[in-house]
């Protein structure tokens, strides 16, 4: 576990296989000011993982920031049965096998019981995915799922990393992968929108599900990253 700044930490996981590549996995959690536990894409739990969650307070709430980020859901919510579960209706959809307490929308009528302290948007605009993204102002740390991807290409072999490159996810120039930015043909206006409400926060800190985490000039990185669509 490693503590980003004060209130925010990651956790690494282990690597899943995804369209023939290793992915690295990673969890991030907000302690909120009632030391109740924000806790973006939950990685695989062990007994290590669950004495650190405890000691840094109380599980509430479970983010599953897209449709693709759920596959260690169900033995979190065995563990924390009182924790609350937020998920995309893609993924509400997908998993009706779990039990979500609400959807991650853009309805500006919703309420989010951490909207004080952190805020969202819903990055839309393409048919083939939704994602979640999430700031914390008083850290400025931006966390992503899989909207930016910024593998070190040493964890891949030679082919792999040919691969990786080709779609774009390879640090120090990591990006949204290739099919889903070639997805966004017909929404791109959509996605513009959200990505200046994105930049517009500032963030000197970006999380990222998959890859290297970008401590320094996040949002200059951002604008870089995301070229495709401001110059398109």
């Amino acid at each position: 576990m490693q503590q980003l700044a004060e209130n925010v930490w990651v956790v690494e996981g282990p690597c899943v296989p995804f369209l023939g590549l290793p992915y690295s996995t990673r969890m991030t959690i907000i302690r909120l000011d009632n030391r109740q536990l924000w806790i973006h894409s939950p990685i695989a739990l062990n007994d290590k993982l669950l004495e650190n969650i405890a000691l840094l307070g109380e599980v509430k709430y479970l983010i599953a920031p897209n449709h693709l980020h759920h596959l260690f859901i169900e033995p979190w919510q065995q563990q924390f049965p009182s924790a609350r579960l937020y998920g995309t209706e893609q993924l509400i959809i997908k998993r009706n096998d779990l039990d979500f307490d609400g959807a991650l929308t853009n309805n500006p009528s919703e309420v989010w019981p951490w909207q004080e302290q952190i805020k969202q948007v819903l990055f839309t605009g393409s048919p083939l995915m939704q994602e979640c993204v999430f700031y914390h102002p008083m850290s400025g740390v931006l966390v992503v799922t899989d909207l930016v991807e910024n593998f070190n290409p040493s964890g891949f072999n030679w082919w792999q990393r040919i691969l990786a490159k080709l779609t774009g996810i390879v640090a120090p120039n990591g990006k949204m992968p290739l099919d889903w930015r070639l997805s966004f043909m017909f929404g791109k206006a959509t996605a513009r929108q959200h990505l200046q409400q994105i930049l517009s926060w500032q963030a000197t800190t970006l999380v990222m599900s998959h890859g290297e985490i970008i401590q320094e000039n996040a949002t200059q990185f951002l604008r870089q990253s995301f070229g495709w669509l401001i110059k398109g």
